[in-house]
């Protein structure tokens, strides 16, 4: 069942994203996972910016997360409110968007401040890879929502990040609305750890994030609610269309609409996947997203000329279907 709406503090008397959610908007849509376009001295490109929403609400996209294919561990927390500002401007009413934050304690504790007075209903935190225990995350987690009043999708890309029984805690208590889920495992299809989240909060919380291909398994297996991605940015009518036949169990249909996909996940799985989409989604002509942030950089100039034959290919057949389902 749904979870209970959460309805964020009004700042404006014409909102222009979506400001009331509840669990199942997990599922209705791929969650993008979008770049960040800046211009080349690093300061906010907001045409572009808003050209790649336009983009992805056109294709059937309804909801964006900025995360790491947006570089959000490297923004600086002097811009933070700049960079939020600049995107709740540019998304439709029916958009949701979700700004990450962290992942260390001290960004936890800044952006909260910054968060509390928005009207983003939730924000992602940022998995931590640095020194760290399970109750030291539990506990910032926390802090993190007594300070800004804004609950969590908590991004686990690693076993145990938060055991179970303590996620399930932080549901009860509305701290966490949500999981993003990506603990790589040999067989995806085989994960203790998974099995217990779910059984913990309910499959309906938990979206795959990973991208269009390991969605597959995960949604047909463990039956989570829906998946992140980033080649949702070129083509998110394709990947709409991948996650409705993964939602009626349509597994043979599925794995055919994937195939598109493949050559530029394949370039992102061996040049680094932020990376790579950051300039794909230049090179594919979608939008320029211009420099990425330190402590990144764009794409190897060697790769290049494969990485814009995929994004093209791929944006190729977007357009074509778009046009094919416009005529049906």
């Amino acid at each position: 069942m749904p979870g209970p709406c959460r309805t964020a503090p009004e700042n404006s008397e014409t909102p222009s994203m979506l400001t009331t959610i509840d669990t199942s908007h997990l599922a209705r849509s791929v969650l993008a996972v979008p770049p960040f376009a800046l211009t080349a001295d690093f300061e906010i490109n907001r045409e572009a910016n808003a050209k790649l929403i336009r983009h992805l609400e056109a294709g059937g996209v309804s909801t964006l997360l900025y995360g790491g294919n947006a570089n959000v561990h490297n923004w600086p927390v002097s811009k933070f409110a700049e960079w939020l500002d600049s995107l709740e401007e540019s998304a439709a009413e029916s958009t949701w968007l979700i700004p990450s934050v962290g992942p260390d304690w001290g960004k936890l504790v800044d952006e909260a401040a910054i968060l509390k007075s928005r009207r983003y209903p939730v924000a992602m935190a940022l998995p931590m890879i640095a020194p760290q225990t399970p109750e030291g995350v539990v506990r910032g987690l926390q802090d993190f929502v007594d300070r800004s009043g804004v609950p969590l999708i908590v991004y686990i890309k690693t076993d145990q990040y938060v055991p179970a029984k303590a996620m399930a805690k932080l549901v009860e208590q509305g701290a966490v609305f949500g999981i993003k889920y990506a603990v790589p495992r040999a067989d995806l299809t085989q994960d203790s750890y998974l099995r217990e989240l779910i059984d913990a909060v309910g499959a309906e919380r938990i979206v795959s994030g990973f991208g269009e291909p390991p969605a597959l398994p995960h949604l047909t297996h463990f039956k989570l609610a829906g998946f992140t991605a980033g080649c949702v940015c070129i083509a998110p009518h394709l990947s709409m269309s991948f996650l409705h036949a993964l939602k009626r169990g349509d597994e043979a249909e599925a794995r055919r609409r994937l195939e598109v996909f493949m050559p530029l996940e394949a370039l992102r799985e061996r040049h680094n996947a932020i990376r790579v989409l950051h300039t794909a989604v230049s090179l594919s002509g979608v939008a320029e997203m211009g420099p990425i942030l330190p402590l990144l950089t764009e794409a190897d100039p060697a790769v290049h000329g494969d990485i814009r034959e995929a994004a093209r290919a791929l944006l190729a057949a977007e357009m074509t279907a778009r046009q094919e389902a416009a005529a049906a």
